[in-house]
């Protein structure tokens, strides 16, 4: 897989993710906090298949081919 996320875009994907999976576990204790493993996951990884779809990317490193 291709990383198509960059530095800035990955850690607030992470922070996101933390802070909706914080949900979980206080505050009002609803499962639509686990929503929050999709940017977590995105943003641990460094790639996104919807940015893929549209064709986007935030990553500094050019495209090798």
């Amino acid at each position: 897989m291709p990383r198509n996320e960059g530095t800035l875009d990955r850690a607030l994907r992470i922070l996101l993710g933390l802070i909706l999976l914080s949900l979980v576990f206080i505050g009002p204790q609803t499962l639509w906090g686990l929503i929050g493993l999709v940017p977590l996951a995105t943003g641990l990884v460094g790639y996104c298949p919807l940015y893929q779809l549209i064709g986007l990317s935030t990553c500094p490193l050019k495209k090798q081919g």
